[in-house]
């Protein structure tokens, strides 16, 4: 989204979440009587920022794929956990518990019960893996130079030595999962 585009004042985050709810508006439930919208994209691409601004303007609870990935080798592991604790359940009227995952301890930790909500904001690289239970993937896209900075001044020392082998773990995941082909919205950022 280019600075002309943006009002005075308006972050990028702001912007998008504007065009992701209004995109999102007409949205069936998918997961029960919940909507469920993923926000994904490569690490870097600027997921969290957006998927915040969107669930702030949704009143959404907002889960985040990092809290359910079990470490870094642990993708396709979020992914079973994000369907087995939490879509799962709310498609089948039952309540969505939830484990995060403690980085330090290398364990999953306590749990905790997605709050009732029309909508459920679910983002990171995964978010967009169970499209039966999704209301509208949104995909967010930068150049791969421009993510790994922001990852890199986001986390710093503890992801420096992990992008080589998360980024390996995303180019096997998207080979195999076309989630970009399927998401509703694609933004630029």
């Amino acid at each position: 989204m280019s600075q002309e585009s943006r009002g005075k004042g308006d972050s990028w985050p702001t912007v998008a979440a504007g065009r992701v709810v209004a995109w999102a508006a007409g949205r069936g439930p998918s997961a029960g009587d919940r909507r469920v919208l993923a926000v994904e994209g490569r690490s870097g691409s600027g997921k969290s920022s957006l998927a915040a601004a969107v669930a702030g303007r949704l009143a959404a609870p907002l889960i985040r794929m990092d809290d359910l990935y079990a470490g870094w080798d642990g993708l396709e592991r979020g992914v079973e956990a994000l369907r087995d604790w939490v879509l799962a359940p709310l498609a089948a009227g039952r309540p969505a518990i939830w484990r995060r995952w403690d980085w330090a301890a290398g364990e999953y930790a306590e749990e905790h019960r997605v709050p009732d909500a029309e909508w459920l904001v679910v983002e990171g690289v995964g978010a967009g893996a169970l499209p039966a239970y999704l209301s509208g993937v949104v995909w967010l896209t930068s150049p791969a130079a421009v993510r790994k900075r922001r990852a890199l001044a986001r986390d710093g020392e503890t992801y420096a030595p992990h992008w080589d082998s998360w980024a390996r773990h995303e180019d096997a995941f998207y080979a195999a999962e076309p989630i970009r082909e399927r998401a509703g919205l694609i933004i630029e950022n």
